[in-house]
Parts: structure tokens; sequence; C-alpha cells
């Protein structure tokens, strides 16, 4: 049997290791016929953000075309008329998912380490730039302190451009990571002048930019990144486009356990890892299903994937309404709530923010649509119902609570 790729979200890697995949590479049709010019897409952790843009950065990426050509091999994309589109583009892929630092001076420092990275990869332009770019491109890789750092993503298009005369594909995997960090440690409005830019200016009317594709969990509105940007298009949990193409679907839940011989599982698997809903349908918890075809074993594998910050911020300061509607999901009552898809991290707090960033982060979802932005929300599974019983009740709510809510427990259905 194959190896499961439990943590490996590099695309490569996955199709070299012979590692199990299941192929997700459809996506990319849908991305080549779609016209938006930037696309941002928000799902919860842990659901193939970041190996979906793995997979784009190998499909379109110029350099080692032909190399790459056999990575897709057999999967879908290679049946389709788009897979001419392989291999035409330079390629700039980043990830902010590693930015946890606690102080603006340090964030910016690691931000200037990964450019310096991304740099390398790409010195061999320098030999088309004119002196002038040359001093400027040097600023950045030697990470001098007069770098033009929050234009670096824009000039280096321009750079790349300059070098094959075809237009770039900018890749940002986890956008908002460093946004989400500094609101955490309180250095917000120091961050956010310089992410304007760096964002905002690569991502906007720029000549030398193909296409941009960018991961987060949610819209961070605050950050007037994209209050300009008319080319941007957000594809959320709300979204009916791509919704197969983050998370498992239940035909390739029930291929998978067939490939290892445990389909007999299938009815207590959709219990504890289905239920999830995005746009019209219903998936499962990738990270979840790869632990259970791994382990065998039905556990919540997706609680300790991440420190869940936001969620016990906003939890820690609950008024009374909020906790009823809470007490209503434990016991497997479903709630209605305004959903606007606008996260906005100046306005946590407020009533309307706490179920938009439940749903978004992966902790609700979705039974039905009501009306135009009034939803019916319920906790997705069992797996998830664990999480709240066993560390947000316990640390947020007390022991009286718990008590009370462990009771109501044994008449869930979830359980």
């Amino acid at each position: 049997m194959k190896k499961i790729p439990i943590g490996v979200d590099d695309f490569k890697e996955i199709i070299n290791n012979d590692f199990y995949y299941i192929d997700k590479t459809k996506f990319i049709a849908d991305i080549l016929n779609d016209g938006a010019k930037v696309k941002l897409f928000t799902r919860p952790r842990r659901f193939g953000k970041t190996l979906n843009m793995s997979t784009l950065k190998y499909f379109f990426d110029i350099e080692n075309k032909n190399e790459n050509r056999k990575l897709f091999s057999g999967l879908d994309i290679e049946k389709s008329k788009y897979i001419s589109e392989q291999g035409q583009y330079p390629v700039i892929f980043i990830s902010m998912k590693g930015v946890k630092a606690q102080t603006w001076k340090d964030c910016l420092s690691e931000i200037k380490i990964l450019l310096r990275v991304l740099y390398e990869e790409f010195s061999f332009v320098k030999e088309v730039l004119s002196p002038s770019e040359q001093i400027e491109f040097d600023k950045v890789w030697f990470k001098k302190d007069d770098g033009e750092y929050s234009n670096a993503l824009k000039n280096l298009t321009a750079y790349l451009y300059k070098y094959y005369k075809k237009e770039v594909i900018l890749l940002i995997d986890e956008y908002d990571n460093p946004l989400i960090t500094a609101y955490e440690y309180h250095y917000y409005d120091d961050a956010l002048p310089f992410f304007k830019v760096f964002y905002g200016e690569v991502l906007k009317t720029n000549p030398y930019l193909k296409m941009g594709g960018m991961t987060g969990i949610i819209r961070v509105i605050k950050a007037g990144i994209f209050s300009d940007l008319n080319n941007l298009r957000v594809y959320s949990i709300l979204s009916k486009q791509y919704s197969d193409f983050f998370g498992f679907t239940q035909n390739e839940v029930e291929n998978a356990l067939k490939d290892f011989n445990i389909e007999y599982e299938l009815p207590d698997v959709k219990i504890w890892y289905d239920g999830y809903k995005f746009g019209n349908s219903e998936v499962y918890n990738p990270w979840s299903i790869l632990n259970f075809l791994e382990d065998r074993e039905l556990e919540a594998y997706w609680v300790g994937t991440s420190n869940n910050f936001l969620i016990n911020d906003i939890l820690k300061n609950i008024n009374s309404e909020i906790n009823d509607s809470l007490e209503k999901l434990f016991n497997g009552e479903r709630i209605e709530e305004i959903i606007t898809g606008n996260s906005d991290l100046s306005s946590l707090l407020s009533y309307h923010e706490i179920w938009e960033l439940l749903l978004f982060s992966g902790y609700l979802t979705i039974d039905k649509k009501i009306d135009r932005k009034l939803y019916s929300l319920r906790i997705p599974n069992k797996e998830i119902n664990e999480l709240f019983k066993d560390a947000f009740i316990n640390v947020n709510f007390g022991e009286s609570l718990f008590r009370n809510t462990m009771e109501a427990l044994k008449k869930n259905k979830i359980e």
C-alpha cells in the first residue's frame, strides 16, 4: 500500500515519492477558465490550501517544465485541453505561514529572510537587469537596510518579465497569517502600512502579472489591502465555485477506504469527519481522513494543529446571548446568524464576527442558507464536538458549564 502523506504539502514530493494522492488537478482547469485576475481562496487550516498552491506552481512554472510535466502523468489535468498551458509562465510562490514573530521588528526580519531565499531562487535574472536594477536586487538579496522590501514582490515580477518576456503568476499561501499574528501580539498598526504595499502593489494594476492566487482563512477587511483591488475575486466556503477542491468528497473518501481495505469503517468515519458544507458540496476534513488511514483509530486529529488563538480570544469575552447559542450548538441544535464573508480583525468581539470566525475557521458549518445573508449553522461532526468539550468549554467557561454541557451532550445525536 502507498504511504500516507501526513504533513506533506509539496505536490512534487508527493508524486515523486509515490505517496497516496487524491487527484485534485481539475482545479487547474477551473483556474484557467476563470476570468478573475486575482483569486483569494479562504478555507480552514489543513484543508489542502498549500498543496493546491504547490500544484499550481509545478504546473505553470516555466523552469523545469519538461521534468514537471511528468508529475501530471495520468492525472485529470493531463486529459484536459488545458494541459497546453503547462510550463508556460514564470511563477513566484511564497508562503507566509511561518511568519510568527512577536514583534514588528522580528516580523520584518522574517519577511526579509523569505525574500532573500526568493531572490536567491531567481538570481539568474540579474544578467538582463540594468545596473540600477541590479543594485536594488542585491539590496533585497543581501538584506540591506535600505532594500525596497515593501515593493519586493512587484519588483520581482518586473525582473522576471524582463528575463522571460512573459507575464508572471504569483502565488501567496496563507497571506493572512502575518496579519493574524500581528493582531495577536499587538503590533497590527505597525505592520499594516507594510502589508498594504507588499500585497497591494503587486496585485493591482501590475502590467507584469498574469494571475494572482492567494490562500488564507479569512478576508481581512481592516487592512485595506484590497480596498481598490477591483480585479479580486474571493472564493470562500460560501462560494459554489471550487467547492470540491478543498477537502475530500464522499466519493473520494469511499475510494480511499476501499484502497486501504477498511471500507467497513465508513459509517463511523462519516460521523467523525464529514459534515462540512462548502458551497453546494459536502466534504470531509482531509487532515483527519489521512491520519485515520494511517492510524485506523477514530480520534480528534485536527484539534491539535493550531494554537486556536483567535477562537480562544473571542470566547473569553462572550456574553449571555452568545453563551445561550453555544449551548444550543453543543446540544445538537442549529442557530441562525448573519454571515457576510467579510471578517474584520478590528471587530472580532462583535456578535456577528464571532459566528463568522467560528464558521470560516472550521469549527461550525452551514446547515442551510435561509436568506441572502442569513444562515443556519451547526457543529459539523463529532471531532469538532470533542474539541469544544475537551478544550473550549473547560478552559473558557469553567467547570460548572462544563458539567452542564456534559449532561446535555449525553443526549446529543453527535455523541
